[in-house]
Formats: C-alpha cells, sequence, structure tokens
C-alpha cells in the first residue's frame, strides 16, 4: 500500500469509524438526566457553555488574526475553537476531583449544538482566512448531516446500551475511553509520518497560538465562574471543559471534510497543550485533595 492509498483509507474510513465509537463511548456514560441537569442547575451550565460556545470561539478567532499564522493555521486555531469538549475532558475532571456531572452535562450539551455551529461559523472563517474565493467551502447541510451521523447518533446508540445494558456500558465505557487517548496519539503520529517535512516549521508556527488559547480559554473558565459564585468543583470543571477541546473531531474536519493536512496541524500541537495544562491541573488538585482528606482524617482522631 503506498502513502496515497494509506492516506484515503485513513482519512474515508478509520477516521470517521474510530470518532464514531469515541462518540459512542461518550453516550455510554450518559443517561437523560444529564440533559435535564441543564434545567435543573442552570447557572453553572450556562456560564460553562457561555464560555464554551461563544467566548472560546471569540478568542479563538481574535487570536486567529492577530498572530501572524498562515491561513491554514488560522482555520486549525477555528476548528479548535468551534468543537465541544471530549470524553478527554470528563476524564480529567474526575482526576481532579471535580463536578464530573456538570463536565459530562457540558459535554453532551455542547456535542448537540455544535453539530448546528460549526458548519455555519467555520465557513465564514474560511471565507476570513482563505478569501471568498477558495476552494476550502463546506455544504452547510450536508456538513451538520455527516457530523449528526459522527456526534448524535453515536451519542444515542450509547445512551441506549446505558438504558438497555447497564453492565456492559460500565463495563465498555473505560476501555472506549483508553481507545479514544491512544486512538488520538496514533493519528498524531500518522500526521507526524505524512507530513514529517513540515512538522518543525508547523511546531513554531502553532504553537504559541496553541499554548495562548489553551491558557486564556482556561484563564477565562476558571475566573467567570468565580465571579458568579460557583464553587471550587464547578469553577474547576470549567475550567478544564474549556481548556480541552474535542480535538479528535477537529482533526476529522481538517482531514475528511476539508482535505488539508496542514489545518489539522493546529488542533494536534493544541492537543499536546491541553493534556500537558490539564494534566498538572489534575495533578495538583487530586494532591491537595489527598492532603485534605489526610488532614481531616487526622483531625478525627
Amino acid at each position: 500500500m503506498d502513502n496515497m492509498q494509506l492516506i484515503t483509507l485513513v482519512n474515508t474510513q478509520i477516521i470517521p469509524v474510530c470518532i464514531f465509537l469515541i462518540m459512542m463511548g461518550m453516550g455510554l456514560s450518559l443517561v437523560v438526566n444529564d440533559f435535564k441537569r441543564v434545567f435543573k442547575y442552570p447557572k453553572a451550565a450556562a456560564i460553562g457553555l457561555t464560555n464554551q460556545l461563544i467566548l472560546l470561539p471569540i478568542i479563538g478567532f481574535a487570536l486567529a488574526n492577530i498572530m501572524p499564522l498562515e491561513p491554514e493555521y488560522a482555520v486549525g486555531v477555528m476548528l479548535l475553537a468551534l468543537c465541544p469538549g471530549g470524553t478527554t475532558s470528563n476524564m480529567f475532571s474526575h482526576l481532579a476531583k471535580a463536578d464530573v456531572a456538570l463536565s459530562v452535562t457540558m459535554t453532551a450539551v455542547a456535542s448537540l449544538i455544535t453539530v448546528f455551529t460549526i458548519p455555519v461559523v467555520l465557513n465564514y472563517s474560511l471565507i476570513h482566512f482563505m478569501g471568498a474565493g477558495s476552494e476550502f467551502k463546506l455544504p452547510i447541510i450536508a456538513t451538520m448531516i455527516s457530523l449528526m451521523k459522527l456526534t448524535i447518533v453515536p451519542i444515542c446508540i450509547g445512551m441506549l446500551i446505558r438504558r438497555f445494558a447497564p453492565n456492559l456500558a460500565a463495563s465498555t465505557q473505560v476501555h472506549v475511553s483508553r481507545f479514544g487517548i491512544l486512538f488520538l496519539t496514533l493519528l498524531m503520529i500518522f500526521l507526524t509520518y505524512i507530513q514529517q517535512d513540515i512538522v518543525i516549521p508547523a511546531l513554531i508556527a502553532a504553537g504559541p497560538v496553541s499554548i495562548i488559547l489553551n491558557l486564556s480559554t482556561m484563564l477565562l473558565g476558571y475566573y467567570s465562574s468565580k465571579w458568579f459564585g460557583l464553587n471550587f468543583a464547578q469553577r474547576t470543571s470549567i475550567t478544564i471543559e474549556c481548556g480541552l477541546q474535542n480535538s479528535t473531531l477537529s482533526m476529522f474536519m481538517a482531514l475528511t471534510l476539508l482535505g488539508n493536512y496542514k489545518m489539522s496541524f493546529t488542533p494536534a500541537i493544541y492537543t499536546l497543550t491541553m493534556f500537558f495544562t490539564a494534566g498538572i491541573l489534575a495533578g495538583m488538585l487530586n494532591s491537595k485533595y489527598v492532603k485534605s482528606k489526610q488532614l481531616a482524617g487526622a483531625t478525627a482522631k
């Protein structure tokens, strides 16, 4: 199999199937009450979703215009900023002892909403950064249908499995989450192999904007939550949810829907950044939680 055949196979079959499985894994962790929670506890959900669905794309668009980026890398920033959080944000919320229920709710609701917002805003971004006569255009309705097939449909399947076979869902969910991280890692290795001649220039070009986008959105998530009086666990969840995007989905859109490897490099580089910062945050908070429990136990004695 030559490189072109390999690229076609990965872009048209492997990536869509793997994203389907990853999103189904998200559905395995969801129940209907996760969506009802938005109405039961509207304040935290509203603050988190406003950050993620409105403010994050605005920050991404501003950075893509301010930073000296090539058009493809600028579009890559928007691909990231428009995507919802992924299953990894829920995992890091758990590790950080944050409000996991809030994290799951935000991920689920954002995954549904962005099916309709991504095609519209991304098309505008393509025109803005690539030029009105650019070959890169997305048919809005067809793109929405594609995203539905890869997000809403598998999430619903996962939820049905959770509803009618809870033991199977519980035993499978962990493996699917691990598979998601493994697939993302392998996809980044594949990108590096296919485009090895531009890896270093891409790191230099898109590395700074990835770091700034990640840190600024996490800070925004934390302080906006604090200003509105949310508790520490809720602030932590919103911080992680704003900083960890579904980079697998953004790379899928770059590689499969847009057919451009250069646009996928910003999400790939951002993945390294978000895992690093979220890992540090989760480690610090987990350590703080363990020490507080130990102190509480010692005081009780």
